[in-house]
């Protein structure tokens, strides 16, 4: 039984009829005897994806095949080798040096292989299917929000699924096709293409929580109010921060409520419930509208970027590309 046949019949679903992805390849090594370029192919291929996750099982998974049928695959190519790729241990997968070096002359081919094939995918294929994204709140109502309208006008033969979000889930054991964070919560395996503009945020207050309380003339004030503590990346704790001229200061905040909903947080805020740190996209109009007034106007607190992210620089479908184009492109 050819192990790698299942790796090939996969890749081979997303390929027009009469396209040979193994004929891009005249220096794959032969199997001992009885390799088959299709098989050579394969191997490499499940080589790449496991390299690229650090785990068989995420591998399978991405490839839509057994760990068994994909540890074979493998096995095999080291067998043609005569040297091993991988070191694997009962918690981790780690590239040796040969492995190193394998995959860093595949990388090149294999997406060159891919990108012909989608030049001509173009001409046939209409982007559709379901694409399942994981999103942060910010990111739902800052970026995707916008952006929804003319995705589905667009696109109407895509089913889009968004869960809001905001803890960083596993996109591939939780089968998401991407998601949408801020940096500091992606996994560093992951592929982190930056979408919108920096997300810059506002120390704001309602005018009957300022009129009533001591006033605020530097961060360090701050430390003797009480502050919403939205807790909006994990990187957002008890402490804000803030720049001015070269000049970083961290200030100790307290505050009877902390929450993880950005609403909530600017409700709180417009009720004089205490001092907020929320995105200026999302309190514009109520400083607009006088119900909270922005803070500290010398100092920036710390801005920060929201990632579109998923786990493989190759094989990305053709939706999963549109909607990165257009998110790169923004409104």
């Amino acid at each position: 039984m050819n192990v790698a046949a299942p790796i090939a019949e996969t890749y081979a679903q997303t390929r027009p009829a009469g396209i040979s992805v193994a004929g891009s390849s005249r220096r794959m090594p032969a199997r001992r005897g009885q390799g088959t370029r299709g098989t050579q192919f394969a191997q490499l291929t499940a080589f790449v994806a496991v390299a690229e996750h650090r785990s068989f099982t995420r591998a399978a998974e991405h490839l839509g095949i057994s760990t068994p049928s994909l540890s074979q695959a493998v096995r095999g190519l080291e067998e043609s080798f005569g040297v091993r790729l991988l070191n694997r241990t009962t918690r981790s997968v780690a590239l040796t040096e040969a492995g190193e070096q394998l995959l860093q002359h595949l990388n090149p081919v294999l997406e060159g292989v891919d990108h012909a094939i989608d030049s001509v995918n173009a001409f046939r294929d209409t982007p559709s299917g379901n694409l399942r994204l994981t999103v942060h709140p910010v990111a739902a109502e800052t970026v995707l929000g916008p952006l929804i309208s003319r995705f589905a006008k667009e696109y109407p033969q895509i089913e889009l699924e968004v869960s809001v979000d905001i803890a960083c889930r596993d996109i591939v054991s939780e089968h998401f096709d991407a998601g949408i964070n801020f940096a500091s919560t992606i996994a560093q395996d992951m592929i982190a293409v930056p979408v919108g503009t920096s997300v810059k945020v506002s120390t704001v207050a309602a005018p009957e929580y300022l009129a009533a309380n001591p006033q605020i003339a530097s961060p360090a004030d701050l430390a003797h109010h009480n502050c919403i503590r939205y807790r909006w990346d994990r990187s957002v704790g008890d402490a804000w921060k803030f720049a001015r001229e070269g000049e970083s200061v961290e200030v100790a905040i307290g505050g009877a409520l902390a929450v993880t909903d950005h609403n909530l947080a600017m409700r709180a805020a417009i009720d004089s419930v205490g001092i907020a740190q929320l995105p200026d996209d999302l309190v514009a109009e109520a400083i607009w509208e006088r119900r909270l007034v922005r803070l500290l106007p010398d100092w920036s607190p710390e801005a920060n970027r929201l990632f579109l992210f998923y786990p493989s620089r190759r094989h990305v479908p053709t939706k999963m590309r549109v909607l990165a184009d257009l998110l790169r492109k923004g409104r």
